[in-house]
């Protein structure tokens, strides 16, 4: 089954997959229209900064048994058995934050939300885009994604190119691992800043 997976070195930062998130997630589906919507739609995703500041796209796992769906109190977090997705029904949400509590990435967050009854503020999450995939199309965080550092694939595929990768590193006469002009360039600045603030 396809997943959505995180390969953070080559996260820049450029938070296109967070506003993706929150169009997609939004009524009229298109990013002009959806910040005129009340409640405004909110991402599903959240990059933070790591030690060099570089970013970090931080998104649910859908962990199998998940931590979020037996800490529910009210029933209202299942898995969809055809997908895999954990999903959140706002409907049965009572706001408790136990979820919250026991996630261990950190990525359950409570607003109010398009599609939860009107005023009332309850847990969301990544879903992975349940609706898009059902009409052939990838989530929208990937799709928008243009270093590649969330791609949308089997899990042993991704695992796969990742230990090619290494072996191709670790063979006789192998230079260093070559990242995208890009990412080498936004690395080298930060670790550059890193460098200058401790001295």
């Amino acid at each position: 089954m396809k997943e959505v997976v995180v390969i953070p070195e080559k996260c820049v930062g450029c938070m296109q997959c967070m506003l993706a998130c929150a169009t997609a997630h939004s009524k009229t589906l298109q990013m002009f229209t959806a910040t005129l919507e009340k409640p405004r739609p909110r991402p599903r995703v959240h990059v933070g900064a790591g030690r060099y500041n570089e970013g970090f796209p931080n998104r649910c796992r859908h962990c199998d048994p998940a931590p979020c769906q037996m800490a529910c109190l009210t029933g209202a977090i299942a898995r969809d058995p055809a997908a895999g997705s954990v999903l959140i029904n706002p409907d049965r949400c009572i706001n408790c934050a136990s979820c919250a509590m026991a996630c261990p990435y950190g990525v359950i967050r409570f607003h109010e939300d398009p599609f939860a009854p009107p005023g009332q503020t309850v847990a969301v999450k990544c879903d992975n885009c349940g609706s898009r995939v059902s009409q052939g199309l990838i989530p929208a965080c990937v799709e928008v994604c243009k270093t590649g550092a969330l791609v949308y694939d089997e899990m042993s595929a991704v695992m796969k190119q990742k230990t090619n990768q290494v072996a191709r590193c670790m063979s006789a006469g192998a230079g260093e691992i070559t990242l995208p002009d890009g990412v080498a360039l936004i690395r080298a600045a930060k670790q550059s800043q890193l460098s200058v603030g401790t001295d």
